[in-house]
């Protein structure tokens, strides 16, 4: 079933909708609704650990079920994990759609890295996701999502674009190959271990340098094009395929959003923002464990022009908020004002380490989007939060309250925003992909394991620095 078809199916109403595998629901007040532990894919004693914690520490009930509940669904639910000509080997589907994304495979896992020194199967685990992403890349570095099989053919008949076998969607987002980058680099630094970076990786580092170049429409549109018959104009991309053009100014070209919906002008901001630090990231792990100074150096160096183009062109002028970024850009003067949930979005800047919360512009930019002057940014009876375009009008993605959280340094608003998403699961004990701003019960994506996961490194976070604010 293709993907936007099956987000519409999976509107549900009421928390009867939770995912295929859980428990009979008991005691009466807090069902049990993970997976039973014979049925789980992965267990580990770290994450366990930091659960059984979590629960005798923190005095509100509720958010300690929760914990349980969405902190470990990633391992619980969606990881593959063996060993493949002797090297870890992981795969990780997003929850109710079986395929890896480059990026929900990688944030979902993002949250167990603070404890795989204490946890050698976790680490193990993670490598093999560093080991089948870099495969993955070398796949199709165009690709934003991947069958386990390399042999599977793809749902998408229709669409027109270089299609291979074993890839699920070829979407070209630059924060696909931004995502392994940031995984593989705090790997890295948790743990000094190099085993996963051999001359595969090594590889796939050189594949993602020469694509965002590429893309930087220097030399004409570039190899990448992609269209869809579809009715969802956010499926496919105009202009041939190629979107609408753009004057090349060093910015790199992402045909799609961190949502998968095509980009309106193809200079995506956020995502430029973390290309630069995953760039830097990349020159770092080169230079130190490849030991390839020219490698390095070139990454350094894209990295240096394309965050000096964004300083000439992410910054607008509003009438209302002073210096705040755009969303989108096309180098020719035209912008796009708005945010979307997904990560990367200017929100979430911070947390990927692109900006800091402190930085004048961001905060003029953070006051903007969460206002009613974010055409996505909904505010209704159930709550408030940025949407956006893939799921439609009025529908509030948790995981933007939970980046809300995450980069604020402000106590009152942290807490509020847990106390919203508390009280906005519907019941179900999971985040879900969006709510309706004025009902709670009506929401999409039963299963969606990003969120969940995310939510917990939320809860876990505040555990570890501001315990106060969980207190009930």
């Amino acid at each position: 079933m293709k993907r936007r078809q099956f987000i519409a199916n999976t509107m549900v109403i009421g928390a009867s909708a939770v995912a295929s595998k859980v428990m009979a629901a008991v005691p009466a007040d807090y069902p049990v609704v993970r997976v039973a532990a014979s049925k789980r894919n992965f267990t580990s004693k770290a994450v366990e650990a930091a659960i059984k914690e979590f629960k005798s520490k923190v005095k509100d009930k509720e958010l300690g079920w929760l914990f349980e509940n969405c902190f470990p669904n990633t391992l619980d639910t969606t990881v593959t994990h063996k060993q493949k000509n002797g090297r870890p080997d992981t795969y990780v589907i997003t929850g109710d759609i079986d395929a890896m994304w480059l990026r929900d495979s990688s944030a979902q896992v993002w949250p167990y890295l603070a404890l795989i020194k204490k946890d050698p199967a976790l680490q193990q685990l993670i490598a093999g996701i560093i080991n089948r992403q870099a495969e993955n890349i070398l796949r199709d570095p165009y690709a934003n999502a991947f069958y386990d099989s390399p042999d599977k053919v793809g749902e998408w008949k229709d669409d027109v674009t270089d299609m291979k076998p074993g890839l699920h969607e070829r979407k070209w987002e630059i924060d696909s190959l931004c995502y392994p980058v940031r995984l593989a680099y705090q790997y890295w630094k948790l743990t000094g271990d190099t085993k996963p970076f051999d001359n595969t990786w090594k590889t796939s580092i050189q594949t993602i340098l020469k694509t965002f170049k590429e893309q930087q429409r220097k030399d004409g549109d570039g190899p990448y094009s992609f269209q869809r018959k579809t009715t969802f104009a956010t499926d496919s991309v105009p202009m041939g395929g190629f979107g609408y053009p753009v004057k090349p100014v060093g910015l790199i070209c992402s045909t799609f959003r961190p949502s998968d919906d095509a980009t309106v002008y193809s200079f995506l901001i956020p995502s430029n923002f973390f290309a630069v630090t995953s760039l830097n990231q990349a020159a770092e792990l080169i230079r130190n464990i490849s030991k390839d100074d020219t490698l390095a150096n070139e990454l350094s160096a894209l990295a240096t022009e394309v965050n000096t183009a964004l300083q000439q062109h992410a910054v607008i002028d509003h009438p209302s908020y002073g210096k705040v970024y755009a969303f989108e850009v096309n180098g020719f003067g035209s912008y796009n004002l708005m945010d979307d949930a997904n990560v990367p979005s200017l929100l979430s800047l911070p947390y990927l380490g692109a900006v800091k919360n402190t930085d004048p512009v961001y905060v003029n930019t953070r006051k903007m989007l969460l206002s009613e002057n974010n055409p996505f940014f909904f505010k209704g009876t159930a709550g408030e939060g940025i949407g956006g375009p893939h799921v439609g009008k009025d529908m509030i993605w948790p995981m933007s309250i939970i980046m809300r959280a995450l980069t604020s340094s402000d106590d009152n608003e942290i807490k509020q925003c847990i106390q919203a998403l508390k009280t906005t699961h519907a019941g179900t004990g999971f985040m879900h992909e969006s709510f309706h701003k004025n009902d709670i019960k009506k929401f999409t994506r039963s299963w969606f394991a990003w969120a969940n996961t995310l939510f917990g490194e939320l809860l876990w976070e505040t555990y570890q620095t501001k315990p106060h604010l969980l207190q009930a």
